[in-house]
């Protein structure tokens, strides 16, 4: 078991959810609700990361943000190092990558919340703020742990952006993917099968408690409404 590319995947899992999680609260509940022009292009371009190929993203990333292009010389000088083959880079790169796993089941749920539930807080003096605190996120948060766990669970086993992006540096860029395909490269299989077994039964468990706790808070949900 390689535990310094594990941890580095971890930590670039946990920091990617942080940051991606509110924003898609945000823009999930913004798409439910909202009707303007272009909202279908706007909606495909979001699931755009689900058909096209990693490397493809991975690519774009690598010219738009590397140090030949004039973007990537803005961030160089406003941050003081370069996003490519840096973890700084892979965590936009799983950000950018990962928004539809976030942004698709939130917008969802907010589509399933009751247009009169909104309606009535609104009417009882309710602010918006306080109607996405206390009404609306405690409705839709079985698919805020849909997200959360959809896009932990990719970006621990990211491999194509990871690699384009980021390379193959021990200790910042080097995830368990990586890992898993140096070792098998090496035809070290024991390593590589150990490594994959811990990423399968990690999704497995994750994906079994992430659809125990939504259809027990589902069942709460309908029984309050009764």
């Amino acid at each position: 078991m390689d535990w310094q590319a594990l941890w580095l995947s971890v930590k670039l899992s946990s920091i990617t959810v942080l940051v991606l999680i509110p924003l898609a609260i945000l823009a999930g509940r913004a798409l439910a609700y909202r009707q303007f022009v272009g909202k279908s292009w706007v909606e495909a371009l979001i699931m755009v990361p689900l058909v096209l190929p990693p490397t493809v993203i991975g690519y774009y990333l690598l010219v738009g943000l590397g140090s030949q292009s004039w973007l990537g010389q803005w961030l160089e000088r406003l941050t003081g190092q370069q996003l490519v083959f840096h973890f700084s880079g892979l965590v936009l790169a799983s950000v950018l990558v990962n928004i539809p796993f976030a942004l698709q089941p939130i917008q969802r749920a907010f589509e399933a919340v009751p247009h009169d539930v909104r309606d009535a807080a609104a009417c009882c003096g309710m602010s918006k703020i306080k109607i996405l605190l206390k009404i609306e996120l405690p409705m839709v948060w079985p698919g805020v742990l849909t997200a959360l766990v959809l896009c932990f669970s990719h970006v621990l086993g990211e491999f194509g952006v990871v690699l384009m992006m980021g390379g193959n540096i021990a200790g910042e860029t080097k995830t368990i993917s990586i890992s898993i395909y140096d070792s098998v490269q090496a035809f070290d299989f024991g390593a590589a099968g150990t490594m994959s077994l811990v990423l399968l039964l990690f999704a497995i468990t994750a994906l079994a408690l992430t659809t125990s706790l939504s259809r027990r808070l589902g069942g709460q949900r309908g029984a309050n409404h009764r």
